[in-house]
């Protein structure tokens, strides 16, 4: 994500040609999202985990191509529907796998995962600054990290929890509910709506915020890149220390606070006036993007009996974000400029704090009735 700004330029788009471009990865993890609850199920989180990295660099590779080898706009959607696929089915494996590892230990832990997550990419973004300064080609750029994710998550996917542990605390073999079930249950749908909100504020930084900084604030491509760096490293940091503001505090509190930092961070960012104020606001940003998307996972998980279709509902919902916000912030980028389109954060953070009461802890017999 971080070198969009150099692939707009070499294809010559518009934000809002871009934001379509972007959302051939949206297109991707929708397809993927609605039956990865059941894939889950048949085969296990291992294996989907591995099976969507391999997709995921066949992705890579095609953007690459498509980017600055062919010049088609066309084989770089093809190639993020394929990263879109691969990473939204291995986004609810990994979720229900956190989710089982954190029932486990008795205490919060999903937002370290999603911080291990996030600081992957940091060093994305930090390489891709390097790579953007050092002029290295996008497709070769995006080649050796396709190589390194599969060989990585492959071998990281050998110490997942076997499948044969998932008991309900009972000591009973976990039965899942299906998917349709979980659509059927309120809490879900408006958890879901929560976690769409926590995508939105997180994706809309992923997508834009390097092209905001560098638009808005006119700066070289590889600064831009680096506001993004900034902001991947303070939402790294929030998911690092959150887990104990969680188990200190309850996810309401926090979930409220993250609301309220999202928003002051985006202003800042939007009006700051200079660079260093509007990198300021990243941190802030970051600081508020960071727990709402892996407490909404918990949330959705905290019946194990029903966690893999939750997880798999709520990740649908959530992914609806990637759907609309890249067509939607590219029309408006077009109109009143990307760094204003970033204010869609503020709409979100403010629904994301009036729905958060949803995801208040409850017990496995509570969280069986919605």
């Amino acid at each position: 994500m971080g070198r969009i700004p150099e692939v707009r330029d070499l294809l010559g788009l518009t934000p809002s040609e871009i934001g379509r471009v972007l959302l051939a990865l949206a297109l991707g993890s929708i397809v993927a999202l609605p039956t990865s609850g059941l894939v889950v199920g048949k085969i296990g989180a291992a294996r989907t985990v591995a099976g969507g990295s391999v997709l995921v660099a066949v992705g890579l590779v095609l953007a690459g191509l498509g980017s600055d080898t062919l010049s088609a706009v066309t084989l770089v959607a093809l190639g993020l529907v394929f990263v879109g696929y691969g990473s939204g089915s291995w986004d609810v494996a990994m979720n229900v796998e956190g989710a089982a590892v954190e029932r486990l230990l008795g205490r919060t832990i999903m937002p370290r995962f999603h911080a291990a997550f996030s600081f992957g990419t940091v060093a994305g973004a930090s390489l891709g600054a390097g790579a953007s300064a050092a002029e290295i080609p996008v497709v070769v750029h995006l080649g050796a990290v396709s190589i390194v994710a599969v060989l990585v998550t492959v071998m990281a996917t050998r110490s997942f929890l076997p499948r044969t542990i998932e008991v309900d605390d009972d000591g009973e073999p976990v039965q899942h509910i299906s998917v349709l079930t979980a659509w059927r249950e309120p809490r879900t749908l408006v958890i879901g709506l929560m976690v769409m909100c926590a995508a939105l504020i997180e994706g809309i930084a992923n997508d834009w915020l390097a092209l905001g900084l560098v638009d808005g604030y006119e700066v070289s491509n590889a600064v831009g890149t680096m506001g993004f760096a900034v902001f991947l490293a303070a939402m790294t940091v929030g998911r690092t220390a959150g887990t104990q503001l969680v188990d200190r505090f309850g996810r309401l509190p926090v979930l409220r606070t993250s609301a309220v930092l999202a928003v002051a961070g985006v202003l800042l960012v939007v009006f700051g006036g200079s660079l260093p104020v509007a990198l300021i606001g990243t941190v802030v940003w970051g600081f508020g993007a960071a727990l709402g998307f892996p407490l909404g996972m918990s949330a959705a998980s905290d019946d194990p009996r029903r966690a893999a279709a939750r997880v798999s509902v709520v990740a649908s919902i959530g992914y609806t974000a990637f759907l609309a916000g890249p067509p939607i912030l590219g029309y408006v980028g077009d109109h009143e400029g990307v760094l204003h389109a970033l204010l869609a954060v503020a709409v979100a953070a403010t629904v994301m704090g009036l729905v958060s009461p949803a995801a208040r802890e409850q017990k496995p017999a509570e969280a069986g009735v919605s």
